[in-house]
């Protein structure tokens, strides 16, 4: 293949913890074993379509900073030959970073048309030359999506839309969506509900949306099923930004909303970094409550700026952050469907051609020092061995039976009197389990 954005030719290998920064991964071997499985299974890395190849590094107080070619003030010819050339370069850099997987929306990858009949018509066009790119490259689709928020009809939400045409038109457009990832062999589908939510309660029935919303997910599961897709389907939580708020605002939200909706066993979250930050959590918290409910699916890897309020997607760099994550992650026995995508986008001054390569590299390299950690912690087992001592005395015979609903209140009551039970404080020992954690990275 011969660079026709970028300078480089040569695939990014692994050059070892020694390497040169930037001369090529120095934590990221696709081929090491931790706890017997390849590192490049274990990761799953996926490349997003959005941010690299549409975002024109605008911001707020800002416009574009970024020169690309297929842009259309650069571009000469049709908007759709500018949208198969963008994928000539999008696949190039796939192939240069060695990543399995990536991950897309229709609007990213086809030219915005008249009308619904014109949308199709453009998406399936570059679907078919995405499965020409696929079988020449080799890379995979980890999830496709429906851009349900960024056209001015969704200014006030796509399902939970006041006007049931909307509604249909974003109904429409998920179909397609559906057909498209499973044509293109997608793992997983996800539902991103960007604008899912309100501004003001003077002018929203929020049981109303609600209602809507959840008639929008079944009718989406229901289709998956009628046509064979066999992928998992996502929703992806955010909290706030662009609305007030969101109805998907956290996992715990979204599985109280699958469970009102007899949902839950048919759809799981795509957990992003910097939307749990939004929502005042840690990223490692939302993995452990999905683990917990039984709803983890997949990742976005990106950090958000502590500094700013808003969700700034930057490429990760804080490892002990990632190590957490990858360590809920695999406890919970890992990806299955789902992968780590970076929806991560550069600094709008980040205007070179191999920022883009050299900001997934060290996102990788990040990454492999965190699933790194975490296996070593797995594999130590002291992390583990505190939490089961930690609750030891629910495995015996007394904390059994309450869990085993051999016990009600007045019982209970009883024993504690019969039994003089007195219990003391045990430590946590939250800094000795800190300490555990800083020996691996």
């Amino acid at each position: 293949m011969t660079g026709k954005f970028f300078d480089r030719s040569n695939p990014f290998t692994y050059v070892g913890a020694n390497g040169a920064a930037n001369a090529g991964f120095r934590h990221y071997n696709p081929d090491q074993k931790l706890l017997g499985k390849r590192m490049e299974d274990h990761l799953r890395f996926a490349v997003c379509y959005w941010h690299n190849f549409v975002w024109q590094g605008n911001d707020p107080f800002g416009g574009a900073t970024f020169e690309r070619p297929w842009f259309p003030e650069n571009w000469s010819g049709s908007a759709m030959d500018a949208a198969k050339y963008k994928a000539d370069i999008a696949f190039e850099m796939f192939q240069l970073l060695g990543v399995p997987f990536f991950c897309f929306h229709d609007a990213d990858m086809r030219p915005e048309g008249n009308n619904f009949a014109e949308n199709t018509s453009n998406l399936q066009e570059m679907t078919d030359y995405f499965a020409e790119k696929m079988e020449q490259t080799g890379t995979q689709l980890l999830w496709g999506t429906a851009n349900l928020f960024s056209h001015r009809r969704y200014m006030a939400g796509a399902s939970t839309n006041p006007d049931p045409e909307i509604f249909a038109f974003a109904a429409a457009t998920v179909k397609t969506c559906i057909d498209a990832t499973k044509q293109l062999g997608g793992a997983n589908y996800v539902l991103w509900g960007g604008r899912e939510g309100y501004e003001t309660l003077l002018n929203t029935a929020i049981e109303h949306e609600l209602d809507q919303m959840g008639r929008f997910m079944t009718m989406v599961v229901d289709y998956k099923y009628k046509i064979g897709f066999e992928g998992t389907i996502l929703i992806e939580p955010k909290p706030q930004e662009p609305t007030k708020h969101q109805y998907d605002f956290d996992v715990s939200t979204i599985y109280g909303f699958l469970k009102r909706y007899g949902l839950e066993e048919e759809i799981k979250v795509n957990i992003e970094q910097g939307h749990a930050i939004l929502a005042g959590h840690s990223f490692e918290h939302e993995l452990a409550i999905a683990n917990a409910l039984g709803i983890f699916g997949s990742i976005d890897m990106n950090r958000n700026d502590y500094q700013s309020g808003w969700d700034t997607d930057q490429f990760p760099n804080n490892a002990p952050e990632v190590t957490l994550a990858y360590y809920h992650i695999l406890s919970g026995g890992g990806f299955t469907n789902g992968g780590t995508n970076f929806d991560a986008k550069l600094r709008r001054q980040s205007i070179n051609p191999d920022d883009l390569l050299l900001a997934h590299v060290g996102a990788m390299d990040i990454c492999a020092r965190g699933v790194k950690a975490a296996a070593a912690m797995l594999e130590d087992g002291s992390l583990q061995e505190n939490l089961v001592a930690r609750y030891a005395g629910w495995k015996a015979k007394f904390g059994g039976d309450i869990i085993d609903n051999r016990y009600d209140l007045e019982s209970l009551t009883a024993k504690v009197i019969d039994e003089n039970i007195n219990p003391q404080p045990v430590s946590g020992r939250q800094e000795v389990l800190e300490n555990i954690v800083s020996k691996f990275v």
